[in-house]
């Protein structure tokens, strides 16, 4: 699995991370919004985003005294790959076997 896919999958195996990132899908929103519609605290929710964001899966920019944090396409992507590809092998194998199947 390419190194980008590896990181970003095992940062989505936390259910929180995957909330925050079901939140960001919606758009760009602060820690105190995201944590506003989690039942985990503010800090908790700065360290998934921490945890996300070194997975290449979110980013963030300063707006005043807050950070903005929003989806990055390339860890989203990576991901999407990885699904598509073993999607691909699992459909071709299939392919294979309902073609040598005798159909009695």
């Amino acid at each position: 699995m390419a190194d980008a896919a590896e990181r970003a999958l095992d940062a989505l195996g936390d259910e929180s991370r995957r909330a925050i990132l079901l939140r960001l899908s919606q758009g760009p929103c602060s820690v105190q919004e995201i944590a506003d519609g989690l039942p985990i605290s503010r800090p908790a929710v700065s360290r998934h985003l921490r945890l996300l964001g070194d997975a290449g899966l979110v980013g963030h920019r300063s707006e005043g005294t807050r950070n903005v944090y929003d989806l990055r396409a390339e860890g989203v992507e990576a991901v999407a790959d990885y699904v598509r590809t073993v999607w691909g092998e699992a459909m071709s194998r299939f392919a294979i076997f309902a073609e040598n199947t005798d159909e009695r």
